[in-house]
Order: structure tokens, then C-alpha cells, then sequence
């Protein structure tokens, strides 16, 4: 028999592939997306095979003995629980048989085209967002936290409504951290913010990727390359965004973001409370449904006090990060895969003030200085490397923390699933 040739679809073909395109943009885990399909289509007395790529995926359905061949565009570029959650429950109605395929259509077609968070909860989650991840690096005077508030709210602002006149997810970001950079920089230049700069820093770190990062990461280990390679290359033109926004907005007024310490250290009580907060703004950016909110909350709390306590006993930043990104993923795998919550985006809610945005940001800033100055000295090389060893460890070391527990979840619930059948 020949290769399968493309063509129309049949009705049952076509809705598990608009099922899997739902999940897969709005930033649902591949293998999650594939099992889901699975089980549409096996309801279906399909076999379908979904092959996800960045940019499309294309299903290879057979029933009797034709098989059948369809691709459509999905850019996994997105991360909207409420609508991965949705699209799963209306997945679990279809399958117990309370739900007809047209009916099921019709709610896919729905939850793909529901509308984001409103705009003001969005600047509003901005602006927690920042003020928390100042309070956990050491912010003191009232005045900074007032201009991170602003300047958040501002990008966020801003966010939405580039969205509004540009497809294009890379200039959003550059555009948010250009307008923090700029304020970051008056801030320094009226004596508003010290040489942490997390005036101009922390609006920044809001903006940094982490469930592509994982989802990537997932994927790599999962040996789907090419997708998972793809999803780190996005994740890292992210980042170059917002770096090159920030160190602009800062250059335009000729301030400079020192390459030295982070951030200053903070009481317990007072880190996890900030924690806590960020977890809560960034759970409101993914569109998490309230009633789910209270898990990431309360395991991103309990990761912070753990990483607290184990920076004080005098271990590294990555070590502090995997021991509390390990924690992370072993209380919300199995939380996730039983309420049919995308594990990428609640898990990174929940470590989102571990990513090490600033130490990026301070490597791209050493490493302009090094482009630029011709008295370099071996202290702001030393310090440059640093940087970046330090963000690619502790990205490392998170991702390994998160996502090991996850996939031998999987593999367990996967392995009992299939000897119960």
C-alpha cells in the first residue's frame, strides 16, 4: 500500500484535531495533548495518530481500512488555563457519552475563542506581580516600590494593546521592558533607585517565559526534538527581547545595569508572603480558574520557605532552586493531571520567582559593557560569566526539579491506566 495521500478529513478526524490544536496553543503539555487526543478518537472508534511540530500539527487517522491525512497551523505560543481546563472537561463529557461530537464541536469552537483575562486584572496582576518579586530581592523604600507598580501596570498596558495592532509575541515584550528600562532609568537619574536597578528590573522579570522553558524541557526529554528545540529557540528570542528593551530603555539616559549582587537577602515570613503573591499574579496571567488557584498559592509558599532554609544552611542558588522546584513538582503532578490543569504554567506559577531573569539580564548588560568599553577589567569579565553560569544552573536545575517528578507520575498513572484496561 502507498503512502497515505492528503485530504478531507472525516467529522471524527477533524474534531480530535481541533481538540488537540485548543490544548496545544494555549500551552498544554504534548504529552497531555496526545493522550486527550487518544482518548477522543479511541471514543470515536478512530486510531489517530497526532504528530505535533511547531507550527502545525497533523493528524494520520485510520478507519477500516482508509487512512486519512490533515494538518492544521497551531503555534504553541499561548499559555490560557481556563481554556485548556475547559477543553479537558468537555473532553471527559464526550467520552462518558454526555456530550454528542456536535455538541463537543461546538464547546471546542468556543473555548478556542474565549477572551483572555480583562485588561484590568491583567495590570493589576502585573503590578502584585512586580511589587512581590521586589519585596523578595530586597526592596526598601516605599518610592521604588510605587515606580514598579507603575511602570508593571504600564507594560501591561502597553502588552495588550500592541496585541491589538501586531500578531507578532516577540515585540509585545520588548516593548514593556523598553518602557521599564526607560523609567528604570529616571528612577536612577532622580536618585529613586539603587544600584540593584530593580526599578527597571522587576517589570522585566514578569515578562520572562518559564512554561515555555518547561514545556520545552518536557518535551526534550520526552525525545521530541525538534518541538522541544523549538520551544526553547522561542523562549530564548523572549529573553533577548526583554533584554534588549530594558538595556535600551536604560541607554537612552546612559544608565547602566550593574553586574553584581541580585538582590539583598529578606526574612522568611516576609519572602514567602511575597511568594505567595507572585504565584497568585502570575496564575491570573495564565487565566487560572479561582477555584484552582489555591494549589499553586500554597505549594509555591511551602517552595519558597524550603528554599529559604536551604540558601541559610549555606547551599548555592541552584541547589536552593532544585530542592524547591522538586518539591513543586511532586505536590502538583498528580494535582495537575487529576484537575486537567496544564502542568507547564501552573508549575512555573509556582517557582516564577526562582527563574533567574536578573542574572540574564546582568549578562547581557556585562556583556554590552564588554562590547563597548575599551578598559575592560577582569572583574566585570568574571562577573559577566558568573551571570550566565548562574542563570543556565539554576535553569537547569529547576527544569530537572519540575519535571522529573512529572514524568514518573505519568509513566506510573500511564502503567496503571493501561493494566486496569
Amino acid at each position: 500500500m502507498g503512502e497515505p495521500t492528503a485530504r478531507t478529513t472525516p467529522e471524527g478526524s477533524d474534531l480530535v484535531l481541533e481538540l488537540a490544536q485548543v490544548l496545544h496553543v494555549n500551552g498544554q503539555s504534548t504529552h497531555e495533548m496526545l493522550a486527550a487526543a487518544e482518548r477522543l478518537s479511541n471514543s470515536l472508534d478512530l486510531r489517530a495518530t497526532i504528530i505535533p511540530r511547531w507550527g502545525e500539527l497533523q493528524i494520520q487517522a485510520t478507519k477500516g481500512t482508509e487512512t486519512l491525512v490533515s494538518i492544521r497551523p497551531a503555534d504553541p505560543t499561548g499559555v490560557d488555563m481556563d481554556r485548556v481546563v475547559s477543553a479537558m472537561l468537555a473532553l471527559n463529557e464526550a467520552v462518558t457519552g454526555r456530550l454528542a461530537a456536535a455538541a463537543l464541536r461546538e464547546t471546542i469552537n468556543t473555548i478556542a475563542h474565549a477572551p483572555p483575562a480583562p485588561t484590568w486584572l491583567f495590570t493589576l496582576a502585573a503590578a502584585a506581580g512586580a511589587a512581590a518579586l521586589a519585596v523578595i530581592f530586597g526592596v526598601q523604600h516605599f518610592a521604588a516600590v510605587a515606580l514598579i507598580v507603575v511602570s508593571a501596570a504600564a507594560g501591561a498596558v502597553v502588552r495588550r494593546t500592541v496585541a491589538k495592532y501586531s500578531a507578532n509575541t516577540l515585540v509585545q515584550p520588548l516593548c514593556a521592558a523598553l518602557l521599564a528600562g526607560i523609567v528604570g532609568a529616571l528612577a536612577v537619574r532622580y536618585q529613586l533607585s539603587s544600584s540593584l536597578r530593580l526599578v527597571a528590573v522587576c517589570p522585566c522579570m514578569i515578562l520572562v517565559p518559564g512554561p515555555h522553558v518547561l514545556n520545552g524541557m518536557m518535551d526534550l526529554v520526552g525525545a521530541r526534538v525538534s518541538l522541544g528545540a523549538s520551544r526553547l529557540i522561542y523562549a530564548c528570542l523572549i529573553v533577548v527581547a526583554i533584554c534588549v528593551g530594558l538595556l535600551l530603555g536604560l541607554g537612552l539616559l546612559h544608565v547602566s545595569l550593574p553586574v553584581d549582587a541580585p538582590g539583598r537577602a529578606v526574612p522568611l515570613w516576609l519572602d514567602v508572603l511575597a511568594a505567595g503573591a507572585a504565584v497568585a499574579a502570575y496564575s491570573i496571567f495564565f487565566s487560572t480558574p479561582l477555584r484552582m488557584l489555591g494549589w499553586p498559592v500554597a505549594v509555591g509558599m511551602a517552595a519558597h520557605a524550603l528554599r529559604w532554609w536551604t540558601l541559610a544552611s549555606g547551599a548555592d542558588a541552584a541547589t536552593g532552586a532544585f530542592v524547591a522546584c522538586l518539591l513543586v513538582g511532586l505536590a502538583l503532578a498528580p494535582v495537575a493531571r487529576r484537575s486537567q490543569m496544564p502542568f507547564a504554567a501552573v508549575g512555573f506559577a509556582s517557582v516564577v520567582s526562582m527563574i533567574p531573569g536578573v542574572f540574564l539580564f546582568r549578562m547581557a548588560s556585562g556583556l554590552l559593557q564588554l562590547a563597548h568599553n575599551s578598559n575592560t577589567t577582569l572583574d566585570l569579565l568574571g562577573a559577566t560569566i558568573a551571570d550566565g553560569m548562574t542563570a543556565v544552573t539554576i535553569i537547569l536545575a529547576m527544569s530537572f526539579g519540575v519535571i522529573a517528578p512529572k514524568i514518573i507520575i505519568d509513566s506510573l498513572a500511564d502503567r496503571t491506566a493501561r493494566a486496569g484496561s
